[in-house]
């Protein structure tokens, strides 16, 4: 046993995501632990109903 505690916030996201959203299109990064689910521009309705009835981590937009 060991005297381990893990806790968890909001993180900073605006203040990295200008630097970090060019590497994923490129597969430099790949958020798919975090951003499960996908939905086209036009169902961005959808995406926010999917995270706020805890159906979806994240969702990725795209155009």
């Amino acid at each position: 046993m060991r005297n381990l505690t893990l806790t968890c916030g909001a993180g900073p996201a605006r203040a990295y995501i200008e630097q970090l959203m060019p590497h994923i299109p490129n597969g430099a990064i790949r958020p798919g632990r975090v951003c499960d689910r996908t939905v086209p521009l036009e169902q961005v309705a959808e995406g926010y109903r999917l995270m706020n009835d805890r159906e979806a981590l994240k969702v990725v937009i795209r155009p």
